[in-house]
């Protein structure tokens, strides 16, 4: 896993941006944001926090379990690479 030095602007659609953390996972970044996200194991197994990738690169602290479809992302168990473009399911 590559771990960013600096934090990304993540563009949330339908939400105003925030900042990620390059010491949290997106999930973390999000909560920290108050933007209100779905989730429940925070292990990348569950897929809860299923999130749509529009536009930059993440990468995984663990393998993700769960099903996702090749423009999603678990947030739970990503951090930040790029500036990110996402939108959260409502």
């Amino acid at each position: 896993m590559k771990k960013p030095d600096t934090a990304f602007h993540i563009e949330v659609i339908d939400v105003k941006g925030t900042l990620s953390d390059p010491d949290k996972t997106l999930l973390e970044s999000l909560e920290a944001a108050d933007v209100q996200i779905h989730y429940h194991c925070r292990e990348g197994y569950c897929g809860a926090c299923r999130t749509k990738l529009i536009a930059g690169e993440v990468d995984y602290t663990t393998d993700p379990l769960a099903y996702i479809d090749d423009d999603e992302i678990l947030p739970c168990c990503c951090i930040a690479l790029t500036d990110l473009k996402i939108k959260v399911p409502l």
